[in-house]
């Protein structure tokens, strides 16, 4: 695939994903700047995707702002910012690559998150954003049908939050079936797999989760 790598701050740590993906085929991948809660930004970033390689074939929606917000002190711009981040620029990016990807019988793939499901504590606002994407999922799936499929994946314990404390994360590990965390790599397997091999899935949602949720 060619691979356009969207950021907004992080341009080093983008530089050196193009960088890596270059070195394994030359001029395959570039990456572009956006600030998604800027909707002309969302459009520029689609149309300047685009003309990358003149074709649009699969949106991945990955963008997300996470930090907690306890229901006694959760504020109205940590509510802005977590619902754009994580779901008003998911569907805005849709709708302006629609087109495109109509074009070429494309997907979009939606990253959500298991607390889309089931909500994790003092995180109401993120999981409340997630359990968005998920009926994204399904509305645009049905909106965008047949041309376009949508799909999403839920991981679970894949990246620790910097300040989570090691006996926290084994308690975690330890409710998943798999009795190990998950990595990065899970989860672009399964946003690999929904955008070449699954031609007769969309409004699904695919936990990569190690069997948390089945954890009672």
């Amino acid at each position: 695939m060619n691979v356009i790598v969207h950021y907004h701050r992080s341009a080093a740590d983008a530089a050196r994903l193009c960088e890596s993906l270059n070195g394994a085929r030359a001029d395959t991948a570039t990456m572009l700047r956006a600030d998604l809660l800027d909707l002309g930004q969302c459009a520029e970033l689609v149309h300047t995707a685009q003309a990358f390689r003149g074709r649009l074939d699969a949106l991945v929606n990955n963008a997300s702002a996470f930090y907690p917000t306890p229901v006694d002190s959760a504020t109205p711009e940590q509510w802005e910012e977590l619902l754009n981040s994580n779901l008003r620029a998911p569907f805005f990016l849709a709708c302006e690559a629609a087109a495109a990807l109509r074009a070429n019988r494309g997907c979009i793939v939606n990253i959500g998150d298991i607390h889309g499901l089931r909500p994790l504590r003092k995180h109401a606002v993120y999981s409340i954003a997630k359990a968005g994407i998920v009926m994204l999922t399904q509305a645009l799936a049905k909106e965008l049908a047949p041309e376009i499929r949508v799909n999403a994946v839920a991981p679970g314990a894949v990246l620790w939050p910097e300040d989570m404390d090691a006996e926290l994360r084994e308690r975690i590990v330890s409710h998943t079936m798999l009795k190990r965390a998950g990595t990065p790599e899970d989860v672009a397997k399964a946003v690999r797999f929904l955008i070449l091999d699954a031609d007769y899935l969309t409004g699904q949602v695919l936990a990569v989760d190690g069997g948390r949720t089945l954890h009672s």
